[in-house]
């Protein structure tokens, strides 16, 4: 048997709005604009270049597990043309990047080289 994780091992989670050029980062500024003036979010930085394991430019939103609930819908509803890559902060990077993920839009192939899978 398995280890099996609850839900309440996920500290938080990040979404991710994926866009590929100057037109798409400006929806994606407006986007999170608007989450952030009705949510508890963070907005990290608008990147002009593909960062860590994303294929594409990307912005990353945080926020708390417990938004979860709020906050995903509203992105369904919201994103436009916009792809959102959403992953859980569960302390282990690989599990976040391969198991716990959900897409918004059209999925992308993650670089997840970075990311040691766990000794088994």
């Amino acid at each position: 048997m398995g280890h099996f994780s609850l839900h309440n091992d996920i500290k938080a989670f990040h979404a991710h709005l994926y866009y590929s050029d100057d037109m798409g980062m400006e929806m994606a500024k407006i986007l999170a604009e608007q989450a952030a003036e009705l949510f508890d979010i963070r907005v990290g930085r608008f990147h002009q270049r593909p960062v860590g394991p994303h294929p594409v430019w990307s912005c990353q939103l945080s926020f708390a597990a417990e938004t979860f609930g709020q906050i995903i819908p509203w992105l369904m509803l919201n994103r436009q043309s916009l792809d959102v890559f959403v992953h859980p902060l569960t302390g282990n990077e690989y599990v976040d990047h391969t198991q716990g993920v959900s897409w918004l839009g059209k999925s992308y192939e993650l670089d997840i080289s970075q990311f040691m899978p766990p000794n088994e």
